[in-house]
């Protein structure tokens, strides 16, 4: 990597009519956004389907793309959907995503858009559309049948689907694949459109000169189409309920840690398999996006494993992961891997040796700088040049939100630090992130708008009201671009001169 820089925007937060953010005409237009301004990265988060609370970190899939990124007007350029389909949709609101509202209209609409394929599609979409079942047949196939079992059982969680069909029976497979045949195939052609859209908009970003980080949670959701078809190599006993789950321990910020409840996986049965399953998953990830955050870095050292049914994470245990065995075996398939390593947090030397022995660069966060010891490793002038530096993340609070929040000796620490007021504190925080050695900086789009608290993506902790912010196509200005792009050139972090 080069000295560079970009801006982490998740693509439901684009502007649109149809209620969420999507691969539409707004996803081009903030590409050229970002080619204007001088930036060489766009980072997203996990672009999977989402479930309960709408988390793109808890996602049915590691593989699938979310079905509510597809752009309802592109289908209908393309005579994929009916005009009709889209007469009397609700007024959506423009500045947050109502999940609520959009996920059922959406999923109609796409509905209907699947009916008029079947009816009118030209053989060339057909062989398409067939070939991209190919393609992606190692996980598209169980993925597609498990969401038309899981709508067709009222949404319930595959632990709780008839036995053999929990237990991924081979008949119980094969009957409901038969009886669900048509559910399935929808799912199919959702997942086709989204790969096919996202592809182009990749096409079309790498062209303008941007390359797209993408996000790899180290864990997956329990209920999903990834532990449902390969519980063998999950902690999962044989009435498919996890024995040991997900956490971090009691730390500085929470005196009982934090109990995520993901299923842990069984890493001596993913060594005997050849570390397959994460192969492709990395194959399919790196297809998609041009670099991989991976999120829980730490957890590949080691991870905190809790006992199913503990109330707390207060009760758990550290246990040895895969190490470097996994990424041999991953670089052995697939060549080399442009990752970024999530290490924040209570980070030990065994994770700093593994992050530096397979030469990821590790995270820096502004936010977390100022407790006031100048060794802190978060102020800039500690940074290692092979390192990433954020204003924020989008758990954090917007640079803005977060320093109307801060004791009174931080926002004294970070004005002696900065030589400012903090009057602008988003744009100062971007100059200095753009200014540090690291040689990638990136930013929350949220705080290159200077928005306050009202723009926070997520709140760690709470169960509802998440990922929903989103902008309005008339916050995305010239004088914005040209603002960002001084501070890309004077600190030499430009993107060379793109293809137009």
């Amino acid at each position: 990597m080069t000295r560079n820089s970009g801006i982490l925007l998740h693509p439901t937060s684009l502007p649109g009519r149809w209620g969420i953010g999507d691969l539409g005409a707004a996803a081009y237009t903030f590409v050229d956004f970002l080619a204007g301004s001088g930036q060489q990265l766009w980072q997203v988060m996990p672009l999977g389907p989402t479930g309960y609370g709408d988390s793109p970190y808890q996602g049915f899939s590691a593989f699938a793309g979310n079905p509510l990124l597809i752009s309802l007007d592109r289908l209908l350029e393309e005579g994929l959907l009916d005009a009709g389909s889209l007469a009397g949709a609700p007024e959506f609101p423009d500045q947050h995503v109502d999940f609520g509202a959009v996920i059922p209209w959406k999923l109609n609409v796409l509905h209907q858009s699947f009916e008029h394929y079947k009816q009118h599609a030209p053989q060339a979409l057909r062989d398409e559309f067939a070939s991209f079942r190919t393609e992606q047949r190692t996980w598209l196939a169980d993925y597609a049948l498990f969401a038309a079992i899981k709508g067709a059982h009222g949404g319930a969680s595959w632990n709780s689907w008839e036995p053999a069909l929990a237990r991924h029976e081979a008949h119980a497979i094969d009957e409901q694949g038969s009886r669900l045949s048509h559910e399935t195939e929808f799912h199919a052609y959702m997942q086709w459109q989204f790969f096919r859209q996202w592809c182009a908009l990749k096409e079309y970003a790498n062209h303008r000169g941007i390359q797209i980080i993408g996000d790899i949670p180290i864990f997956v959701a329990f209920d999903s189409a990834d532990v449902w078809g390969n519980r063998e190599v999950f902690e999962i006993d044989e009435d498919g309920n996890p024995t040991v789950v997900a956490g971090v321990p009691p730390d500085y910020f929470s005196a009982t840690g934090q109990l995520w409840g993901n299923p842990l996986y069984r890493w001596d049965a993913l060594e005997e398999r050849g570390y397959r399953w994460w192969i492709e998953r990395f194959r399919t990830t790196l297809t998609l996006v041009d670099i991989a955050r991976i999120d829980h870095f730490r957890g590949f050292a080691a991870y905190w494993a809790v006992p199913a049914g503990e109330p707390t994470a207060i009760n758990g245990t550290w246990v040895r992961g895969p190490g470097t065995a996994l990424f041999e075996a991953v670089r052995a398939a697939l060549g080399s891997l442009p990752i970024i390593a999530e290490d924040l947090g209570v980070i030990t030397p065994d994770v700093e040796a593994l992050r530096d022995e397979l030469g990821f660069p590790g995270m820096k966060v502004l936010q977390f700088a100022f407790g006031g010891d100048p060794d802190d490793q978060y102020l800039p002038h500690n940074y290692p040049v092979r390192c990433v530096v954020y204003t924020g993340t989008h758990d954090n609070d917007t640079t803005t939100g977060w320093w109307y929040a801060l004791a009174e000796h931080e926002r004294r620490n970070v004005q002696l630090y900065l030589g400012r007021d903090g009057s602008d504190i988003s744009w100062d925080f971007i100059r200095i992130a753009f200014a540090s050695v690291a040689e990638t900086a990136l930013v929350p789009m949220q705080d290159v708008f200077g928005l306050g608290s009202e723009g926070r993506m997520n709140t760690p902790g709470r169960a509802a009201g998440n990922w929903g912010w989103r902008y309005t196509a008339d916050m995305l200005t010239y004088e914005l671009a040209e603002r960002l792009g001084t501070l890309t050139r004077i600190y030499g972090r430009a993107r060379p001169a793109a293809t137009e």
